[in-house]
């Protein structure tokens, strides 16, 4: 999920494993768990936020082949992954309570400074497709 705000700043999470790993709020669904929920789930374990409903759906996803840092976390056999993809704006930048398990640091970005600051292409992808919203300016 790309969370950024109504100015065009994107929040971007440094993973503490691996290092310097990049990323939006992501996760994985827990048995019979809905994407929209995982989604509202990992957005709290992740930052201490709430989305009050404003999560959107992008109805997009993507099957990529699971890198090998992450694939101690996946079933034998499995291979590949399916990303769902959400975004949430917010007014403006929030105070938040990161997972000290998870992340080391925040930061608010420009829309471009974060996709090149994004270690998954796919991610990268998702806080490219803010520039529709966002026009040329954002460039």
């Amino acid at each position: 999920m790309v969370v950024y705000t109504a100015q065009g700043e994107v929040l971007m999470l440094r993973r503490t494993s691996p290092r310097d790993f990049w990323q939006s709020v992501t996760g994985s669904l827990r048995w019979g768990e809905m994407p929209r929920r995982a989604a509202q789930r990992e957005l709290f374990e992740e930052t201490g936020l709430r989305d009050g409903g404003r999560i959107r759906d992008c109805h997009r996803k993507v099957r990529f082949p699971i890198v090998p840092p992450w694939r101690d976390r996946y079933d034998p056999g499995v291979f590949f992954n399916t990303e769902h993809r959400f975004r949430l704006q917010l007014p403006s930048r929030r105070l938040l309570r990161l997972n000290a398990e998870e992340h080391s640091m925040a930061r608010w970005l420009p829309i471009p400074q974060a996709a090149r600051l994004a270690s998954s292409w796919t991610n990268r992808d998702a806080i490219l497709d803010l520039q529709q919203l966002f026009g040329p300016q954002t460039l």
